[in-house]
């Protein structure tokens, strides 16, 4: 009994641990963090975008969930792709990395008005000129053990330029 209830938890284990890993990676941790939200701004202003950071890590399922969602659904991807430069933002909290990218980590956090009080992943709106217009705790997009077309789309189509411009 010991061994089949050792064999089915190792299985189980695979198998999640299988789960996480079949996601595509999409953050790049090698890069710094501040300097990739001010290229996505000089993108951004000259296509007349907004930016929108995902803000999250590899580590995390539920980025690499939502990453795979928004790339496989076309009517979401071609909303961004018209309205915004979508970009990755690597943070990882681990003492381990070393104080220099805590220090990185802190700083990108700060510069982006402290998103991670709603966990992981959470979405940031820049305007064209930096300015942080919206934060967006993603566990109001999920259902179930994914996201929702129908309140993606919302959120995405809300914070367009073109959106935020008219409310003014």
């Amino acid at each position: 009994m010991k061994k089949e209830i050792i064999s089915l938890l190792t299985m189980f284990f695979a198998l999640t641990l299988n789960a996480q890993t079949a996601l595509k990676k999409v953050y790049n941790e090698d890069i710094n963090p501040i300097e990739q939200i001010d290229q996505a701004l000089v993108k951004a202003k000259s296509e007349g975008k907004f930016v929108i950071c995902q803000v999250g890590g590899n580590w995390c399922p539920w980025c690499l969930r939502f990453a795979d969602f928004i790339t496989n659904d076309t009517t979401i991807s071609n909303v961004i792709d018209e309205s915004f430069v979508y970009i990755h933002v690597n943070y990882n909290p681990r003492k381990s990395e070393g104080e220099e990218r805590m220090q990185l980590a802190k700083k990108m956090l700060e510069r982006l008005n402290n998103p991670a009080r709603f966990g992981f992943p959470v979405f940031v709106v820049l305007d064209d000129e930096g300015k942080v217009i919206h934060i967006q705790d993603s566990s109001f997009l999920e259902e179930g053990q994914g996201y929702n077309q129908e309140k993606v789309l919302r959120f995405f189509k809300n914070w367009t330029p073109k959106a935020v411009k008219q409310s003014k």
